[in-house]
């Protein structure tokens, strides 16, 4: 009988033990996909300024994008015959930025009404350097122009 006892004992503070493992392993696994999920979303997250903000920024931090959204100023836009590098500027009401592209522009680039939003890297005293370019759709600015030329 004193041996039953024991052996019940026994179970008893197995059981116990392993739901103590168990609930420890459940929270470093928790712990550890929240820090990933975490980090996968900080490595995701990039920053968005005007033309204006972004002159009064240090340089972007090696390894991270930033966006700036302005309007391509006109007559800015170079291209060597031949190459895919562009060199423009890019401005808003207050500021302009130089930046460069290599790469093909979409059509929209050239329409005065676009709102361009650039992603990529800026150093002060430098070109902004454009990795992707985010062309915004000018329809409703179009459509404002057309309705004014019909009452006009």
């Amino acid at each position: 009988m004193n041996d039953e006892g024991h052996g019940g004992y026994n179970s008893e503070s197995k059981i116990t033990a392993n739901r103590g493992k168990f609930l420890f392993a459940a929270t470093i696994l928790f712990a550890a996909l929240g820090y990933f999920a975490y980090m996968a979303f900080q490595g995701a997250t990039v920053y968005y300024y005007t033309v204006t903000e972004i002159s009064g920024q240090p340089a972007t931090a090696e390894g991270r994008m930033v966006r700036v959204s302005g309007k391509l100023k006109p007559g800015s836009f170079h291209r060597v015959e031949g190459s895919t590098l562009a060199h423009f500027s890019l401005m808003d009401d207050l500021t302009e930025i130089e930046a460069v592209h290599n790469g093909v522009l979409p059509d929209l680039f050239f329409n005065e009404h676009s709102e361009i939003i650039l992603e990529g890297s800026h150093s002060p005293g430098k070109e902004f350097d454009s990795q992707n370019v985010i062309v915004k759709c000018p329809s409703k600015y179009v459509a404002m122009e057309e309705s004014g030329k019909e009452g006009g």
